[in-house]
């Protein structure tokens, strides 16, 4: 072995990729993908460049599962209940916008954005990615919530991937993740997350709410 002679040989194959993904994305974070080379993961992760290989094939493939896997826990707070009523429906909008402004605005989501986001020239596919699991899975996540709200006449008529980008831009009023992903803002505390829900909740439902 060639690295970490004091690595188990029977290492769980989660705990190798868990420990592989986070070694892969620090550097890459400290580095840049260029500037870190797969040596340079398999001593911070403390294995071999064989089994570094043989858990993943390429240093691309490590970049797509540290983008792919902070992407996707992103997800997993925005599966909220369809609404019934009018005060459902709004309490599951004030969830959703506090639950997003929260997960989106944590320094490891941050800095994910900031890596596809570098190396979108080189890899532009990442940022499809990227897009397509954050962004894209938000607004669908959104929109069938306000599509069931439409159909149960808790809201007027309207389109509901339209009603849920206006909801969005609301929320993040004021270029606030510009200003996250420029470091030039802190997150949003608490306080803040709950003001910016209540002004696109309160805004939505003034402008669709079916009377």
């Amino acid at each position: 072995m060639d690295i970490a002679d004091d690595v188990p040989p029977d290492a769980a194959p989660s705990s190798l990729r868990d420990r592989i993904i986070g070694a892969a994305f620090a550097l890459f974070m400290e580095r840049g993908y260029t500037g870190t080379s797969t040596l340079d993961i398999a001593r911070r992760a403390r294995i071999s460049k064989r089994d570094l290989y043989a858990a993943f094939g390429s240093k691309q493939a490590m970049l797509v599962a540290c983008i792919t896997e902070r992407t996707e826990r992103m997800r997993l707070p925005l599966r909220l209940p369809m609404p019934t009523s009018r005060e459902a429906l709004v309490a599951t909008l004030m969830t959703f916008g506090r639950t997003l402004l929260f997960e989106v605005s944590r320094p490891e989501v941050l800095a994910t954005s900031r890596l596809a986001i570098a190396e979108s020239e080189r890899a532009p596919e990442l940022a499809q990615m990227l897009d397509q699991l954050g962004r894209g899975a938000t607004l669908a996540a959104l929109a069938e919530v306000l599509g069931t709200a439409l159909t149960r006449g808790l809201l007027a008529t309207g389109d509901p991937e339209e009603i849920a980008d206006v909801f969005l831009s609301l929320l993040w009023r004021g270029r606030l993740m510009m200003r996250l992903l420029l470091r030039v803002s802190d997150a949003p505390t608490e306080a803040e997350r709950e003001r910016r829900a209540r002004f696109a909740v309160d805004t939505v439902m003034r402008l669709y709410f079916a009377a």
